[in-house]
């Protein structure tokens, strides 16, 4: 699975500033999916019409598969 911080639809410097609201940790741009994915809380955070939904109840708990573990 290719992670990337860029991505046309999404505003670089947002994701520069954008943490996991569980964690405060970095998030990763998941193109496919339309997700940013915070590896320490195992959470992928559906992104919208360009817009990231960082609400804990929107997003999908990740398996250990999905981390490339």
């Amino acid at each position: 699975m290719a992670l990337s911080r860029y991505h046309p639809d999404m505003d670089t410097r947002l994701l520069e500033l954008i943490v996991c609201p569980v964690t405060k940790g970095p998030l990763e741009y998941h193109r496919d999916t339309q997700e940013l994915i915070s590896r320490s809380a195992r959470l992928a955070y559906p992104v919208r019409d360009g817009i990231p939904i960082l609400l804990e109840n929107e997003a999908r708990v990740l398996n250990d598969t999905e981390l490339g573990m």
